[in-house]
């Protein structure tokens, strides 16, 4: 971890996370995958976010979909599969990811009915026609520049005829110290203390994401330092 107190004004996009490094250490990086559902417990709220946002709007008549970008590990795509079928829903979940290690690891957990997962980029998906009921991610806006950010929200426009959410990480110092004091002691022999403080420094706050998104998006900020970007089909 970083010794030195950051500079929260500004994001640090352009400092590489070490599990994005194609050449970083393979049980690490399992490790790292492997403890992405403590830490989204901990801290990223997603039962709350499905009991408001996806629960109301799922449907007992017809099995529904779900695209989950930038899965990672797929520990979320399991998590709402299992959520949906607790409350007697029928989702079928397909979760994506541009680094094929990530894809590999998802796919050796435990299979479960109506979930899958293919490397890919949004961006294939729109030009091979597909489309979702919903669209979600998890702190993966963090991971892209600010150039970046309205070209995923256009993709998920073309591929989303629901609603689209994508949660992360708001940049503030309580935020990174908090983090840092939670995952020092719980989180060891992975990526997830160095990467973990790095993904607050590079997320936005609320204002700049209001910025980059586009009309029709909403920014909010359901927990402490959480951000829920979002976006309904239909209205403006």
């Amino acid at each position: 971890m970083n010794r030195t107190w950051p500079d929260f004004s500004r994001r640090e996009q352009n400092v590489p996370e070490l599990m994005d490094d194609p050449a970083c250490d393979l049980r690490q990086l399992e490790r790292t995958y492997a403890q992405f559902e403590q830490v989204n417990a901990l801290v990223s709220g997603w039962e709350v976010v499905y009991r408001r946002e996806l629960r109301p709007r799922l449907r007992r008549d017809r099995a529904m979909t779900l695209l989950d970008i930038g899965c990672g590990g797929g520990d979320l795509a399991r998590q709402l599969l299992r959520w949906a079928a607790r409350d007697g829903f029928s989702l079928r979940v397909l979760g994506i990811d541009a680094d094929e290690r990530a894809i590999h690891y998802a796919q050796a957990q435990p299979p479960r009915s109506g979930l899958s997962f293919r490397a890919a980029l949004s961006g294939e998906l729109l030009r091979g026609g597909e489309r979702f009921d919903f669209i979600v991610s998890n702190h993966v806006l963090h991971h892209l520049t600010d150039a970046e950010v309205p070209e995923l929200l256009r993709d998920c426009e073309g591929l989303c005829r629901g609603v689209t959410l994508h949660s992360d990480i708001e940049r503030h110092p309580l935020a990174y110290a908090g983090f840092a004091l939670l995952a020092a002691p719980l989180f060891r022999d992975s990526f997830i203390l160095y990467d973990g403080t790095l993904s607050v420094r590079r997320s936005f706050r609320e204002d700049e994401l209001r910025r980059l998104a586009p009309a029709g998006w909403q920014v909010t900020r359901p927990f402490p330092f959480r951000l829920l970007l979002k976006h309904e089909a239909g209205r403006a």
